[in-house]
């Protein structure tokens, strides 16, 4: 099996060498370059095309955002996860916005990177962070009520509530007064729109997006 490459882009000495031994622990993942300077990662990713970036967003020459962008732009098949020591309620709403795959607060435990790049690598998204949005309670993801627009039609919205709920095509179909083969055609739609694969990802979308409750 082809190995997945990864580029690593990340300031701080010590938990970049972190990281990489963490992302060294990832079976078929291989690490193809390591940079401390935002400019030089992001050049390195549009001449190398790597399959992962992993990107700080705070860096000293660039903002990971910018990067983020750039690669999604250029590189739409890369999968991104950010890592952060500045974390902030509407921070996962923006990512999502950007196309990026995952986030992880650098408070958090190591082996969520861990976690993070093994949900990313699958088609998965993986978005952890200790911020809460206000009113909002403990639990695995950050409840956040972003401000951005939903990339999706109030029809589409519906059904992306109905599916995250665990109900089947059949189900939403009688529910909605719609056929089985519409309904699917929507949720073909909807995970192309998302980015998403399967439908745990696509909750843990409506979860950040707030279409749903956590």
């Amino acid at each position: 099996m082809r190995k997945i490459r990864a580029v690593l882009i990340e300031d701080e000495t010590m938990f970049r060498q972190l990281i990489l031994l963490t992302l060294g622990k990832v079976k078929d993942l291989q690490v193809i370059g390591e940079f401390g300077l935002g400019k030089p990662g992001l050049e390195f990713c549009l001449r190398e095309k790597p399959e992962m970036l992993v990107v700080d967003l705070m860096l000293p020459d660039i903002n990971g955002l910018e990067i983020a962008r750039e690669v999604r732009r250029e590189l739409p098949d890369t999968k991104i996860l950010v890592i952060t020591a500045h974390p902030s309620e509407r921070l996962p709403a923006d990512l999502m916005v950007l196309g990026v795959n995952g986030y992880v607060d650098k408070t958090e435990p190591i082996e969520y990177v861990l976690s993070a790049v093994e949900t990313v690598r699958s088609g998965g998204m993986f978005f952890a962070s200790r911020v809460r949005a206000k009113g909002g309670s403990g639990g695995g993801l950050p409840v956040t009520r972003p401000t951005l627009e939903v990339p999706l039609t109030e029809r589409e919205q519906e059904i992306a509530r109905l599916v995250a709920a665990g109900q089947m095509s059949k189900e939403i179909a009688a529910k909605l007064n719609l056929s089985v083969r519409t309904v699917e055609k929507h949720r073909a739609n909807i995970m192309e729109k998302v980015g998403v694969r399967e439908v745990a990802s696509l909750t843990r979308w409506c979860i950040q997006a707030g279409l749903v409750d956590n």
